[in-house]
């Protein structure tokens, strides 16, 4: 959990939304040949936050209604009535009793609908809105706000329980998590912002979410009490943070303006499909995938990103090439289930982000290491940390199979283009990269000194080819102190990029 080990270098369709064309740049007739890369121009958003479809003006047949004059209405009707009730809320603002945990227990097969202005809030006193391990709950065109949830936790779905469905619903203003996760969960067109440190925390006890779905929603302005300056290296912080999830589909959205990562994939994820996002303007990475397997990465826009935290890195004297898309010991792995057997990044455009894909791996960072942030946690293949201990862990199957990879990543027919006027860089902020540290720790690892250095440079099938390149991008394959050109990073040994396009012009 966490990114903290970076730091050893130096030791679809989208869903029919109220849509708004925003604009991009487009390249000038000096561009050189493009075949495949995906052009600049025009985006579509999902701009849902700021128009919000209306729910329903009248009551359904059959639903209960719930009075907002009534305090604590909502919870109370939803206690005296039988599993699979319908409810419709009244305009105007719903609360709950006075008492932290005062919060709605729906009951499986409950469906929530908000009438045109209807609100949940908590006034800063409830923790928690919706809970219970209820399945298959249904939340729509509601508001939820002002709820207190602790660090870790969540309002909606506090329990984590399994399909359930949020939909035209907006989720803004609470503290903790917005929103948890389930298996099978449904979250579409909804807008999830200016929470205080997710918009939603896919993370279920027992690790068992599968068959997540995330389309067609605003995730903005996630993270407002900042929690990685509270709890430095915490890697707590995002737009959505996912943990062992099992399958899910990540398309249409707009992740943009969140304090830190927009989304982070962190932990024994697996089988990601992320698409036709657009991720744009987050203080961090717009995309982290690290410690999990087999993802399919294509058709975003990925543009502006991580401005606050590269120029602070640089600022610090940091060298890592913190990148726009960052790839932590994460990697394709045919030995377990999934859509595809490798990470595929094909098709996006990244414009103007500081700097564009970095692989990484951690080269002390392995399953009973004490450099593995993700305490107790091994990889997906070896169950039991206990297993990669000497002497069993220094030959295979174990060698191989007690670290998390950056193997068969497939980074092709992508547009990137940088303006470093735009980004008002004075250093440099436009690296590709492919490395690890020098292993040292623990006395006991198998991994000291270059091996995994080599290994992901060089023997892991990480392959860039078919680019499109324009602006003054540099390449990393071994030491962020000396950048390569594109000529030496199309050469040997790396032999990378072949088929791909530069252009030293800016942006475009």
């Amino acid at each position: 959990m966490g990114i903290a080990g970076r730091y050893r270098w130096a030791s679809a369709a989208v869903l029919t939304l109220a849509l708004l064309v925003t604009t991009g740049c487009t390249s000038g007739s000096d561009s050189p040949a493009e075949p495949t890369a995906p052009p600049s121009g025009p985006v579509a958003v999902a701009r849902v936050c700021g128009e919000p479809p209306a729910g329903p003006t009248s009551a359904p047949a059959g639903a209960v209604t719930v009075d907002p004059a009534v305090v604590d209405d909502l919870a109370q009707k939803t206690r005296s009535n039988p599993p699979n009730t319908t409810f419709w809320l009244l305009p105007g603002r719903h609360t709950l009793e006075p008492d932290r945990y005062a919060q709605v227990m729906a009951k499986e097969g409950d469906t929530y609908l908000g009438a045109p202005g209807a609100v949940l809030d908590g006034r800063k006193t409830n923790n928690y809105a919706f809970s219970g391990t209820a399945p298959n709950v249904t939340i729509r065109y509601l508001t939820v706000q002002g709820f207190v949830a602790p660090h870790d936790e969540g309002v909606v779905n506090h329990d984590m329980a399994d399909g359930w469905v949020i939909e035209h619903a907006t989720i803004q203003g609470n503290s903790g998590a917005g929103l948890m996760a389930g298996a099978r969960q449904q979250v579409r067109a909804s807008c999830l912002r200016d929470n205080g440190q997710y918009g939603m925390n896919a993370y279920k006890t027992g690790d068992s979410i599968k068959g997540l779905l995330v389309e067609g929603n605003e995730i903005a302005g996630n993270n407002t009490d900042d929690w990685e300056r509270r709890q430095p290296g915490c890697g707590c912080t995002g737009g959505i943070k996912f943990w062992a999830v099992d399958g899910a589909d990540i398309r249409g959205n707009w992740v943009h303006d969140n304090r830190g990562a927009g989304l982070w994939a962190d932990n024994d994820d697996n089988d990601f499909l992320i698409e036709h996002n657009v991720l744009e303007a987050n203080d961090g990475a717009a995309l982290i995938y690290e410690t999990s397997y087999n993802a399919v990465i294509r058709d975003n826009t990925v543009r502006r990103n991580n401005w606050v935290e590269g120029r602070r890195h640089a600022a610090d004297g940091d060298d890592f090439p913190h990148a726009a898309v960052y790839l932590s010991e994460a990697g394709g792995e045919p030995r377990i289930p999934a859509r595809t057997d490798r990470i595929e990044i094909y098709r996006n455009t990244l414009e103007d982000n500081w700097s564009g894909i970095t692989l990484w791996e951690n080269a002390d960072r392995f399953c009973n290491s004490p450099a593995n942030t993700s305490t107790g946690y091994c990889t997906l293949l070896v169950k039991d940390p206990g297993r990669c201990v000497k002497p069993a862990i220094d030959t295979p199957p174990l060698y191989s199979d007690c670290r998390w990879k950056t193997q068969r990543v497939d980074i092709h027919d992508n547009r990137f283009a940088l303006d470093t006027s735009v980004v008002k860089c004075t250093v440099d902020c436009g690296r590709m990269a492919v490395l690890a540290n020098y292993g040292t720790y623990p006395d006991w690892s198998p991994y000291m000194g270059k091996r995994v250095a080599e290994a992901i440079t060089l023997k892991q099938d990480n392959r860039w080819h078919d680019n499109v390149y324009r602006g003054p991008w540099t390449f990393v394959a071994d030491d962020p102190g000396r950048p390569l050109d594109s000529g030496q990073w199309q050469g040997m040994p790396y032999q990378q990029d072949a088929g791909s396009t530069f252009a030293t012009k800016a942006g475009g």
